[in-house]
């Protein structure tokens, strides 16, 4: 059997966004193994195919440092793959990569689309139009490897997966939110999130996602209004998963839960900060109607970066000017087409 690795160390959301290629790969190429290259606490999202397996990267031992990149090439040269798929194109897969070339494998890796990127967030002359999603940047290197995938015919949604952990106290809709993000340039003004969760959880099931000191106040919300709950104070991401997977609609900010929820065919409402869904990293199989962005009319440096983390001067409330009714609305909307 044919195997081809695929390297994808981090961002969460980032990979996240591979899984609907992978199903496309595994469904259309049977026959041959594919192997995931990551950090452990990513397993659970790739447990749906019979042909996919899972290495796990040990960058606080093993594959620590330098040394440590060599010792993870070693490691996965003893899988004997036939092709290796660099789907994060850093300095360690970089290195993986070139080492991998000089022993005469087909390697490929992403395009990340730098020079594109720049001029679509820098202040001067900024050149506003989108780039080519990153779901069909990662389809494009398995082409290139000979694979021949294509994600709007190929892809398949799985089912829901089974609940074992959580109870779903009432038949209303289930809403998650999640509403931080890793750079404060991305979070939604909490006042007004909070007017969110009041709203939506008088008729439907709310679940609030965060980690670490977002706890405190996810918390405080929780114990402030009917019908809120904060899975994140009591699971692991693999029951979160689940549980997301179950979900009629998310609300989140340009973060990793919003694409968690769309690889389950869950809609999904984007809170645009600082970053745009311009930037190529709009979840999967998204539509225009649920990217809610800042007005660039009185914004116009917007995006000011890919990631949310460059601030600018006077952009402090820039998350203001996106319209809170109309998201609610909006929300109303889907979760209505969802009982219907």
């Amino acid at each position: 059997m044919k195997k081809t690795l695929i390297i994808r160390f981090s961002s969460l959301g980032d990979v996240a966004m591979i899984v609907p290629v992978i199903r496309c790969l595994c469904k259309k190429y049977p026959n041959e193994e594919f192997i995931i290259v990551s950090r452990e606490k990513f397993k659970p999202l790739f447990d749906e195919d019979q042909n996919l397996s899972f290495f796990r990267v040990d960058f606080d031992n093993r594959h620590k440092g330098f040394l440590g990149v060599f010792k993870l090439f070693k490691d996965l040269k003893k899988i004997k793959p036939n092709k290796v798929a660099d789907l994060h194109h850093v300095l360690r897969t970089r290195i993986l990569a070139l080492l991998f070339k000089l022993c005469f494998y087909n390697v490929k890796r992403l395009d990340k689309m730098r020079t594109e990127k720049n001029r679509l967030t820098r202040s001067k002359n900024k050149v506003f139009k989108p780039l080519t999603p990153i779901h069909f940047k990662y389809q494009e290197v398995f082409n290139k490897l000979g694979f021949q995938i294509d994600l709007s015919k190929d892809h398949t949604y799985p089912t829901p997966k089974i609940l074992n952990n959580f109870e779903i106290t009432n038949n209303n809709p289930k809403v998650g939110i999640a509403p931080f993000a890793k750079h404060i340039g991305k979070v939604y003004p909490l006042d007004l999130m909070q007017k969110i969760i009041a709203y939506l959880s008088q008729n439907n099931q709310v679940f609030l996602f965060g980690f670490g000191d977002e706890l405190k106040i996810l918390e405080k919300w929780k114990s402030s209004y009917k019908n809120v709950d904060c899975p994140s104070s009591n699971s692991n991401f693999k029951q979160e998963v689940e549980l997301i997977s179950n979900l009629d609609l998310m609300i989140s900010m340009d973060s990793a839960n919003g694409h968690i929820a769309s690889i389950y065919n869950v809609p999904v409402i984007t809170i645009w900060g600082l970053t745009h869904p311009f930037t190529g990293f709009s979840t999967f199989n998204s539509i225009e109607e649920n990217q809610f962005t800042v007005d660039r009319t009185k914004f116009p440096l917007i995006p000011t970066s890919i990631y949310g983390n460059k601030k600018i001067k006077g952009y402090e409330d820039a998350m203001r000017s996106i319209d809170l009714n109309g998201l609610l609305f909006r929300a109303e909307q889907i979760l209505n087409q969802t009982s219907s």
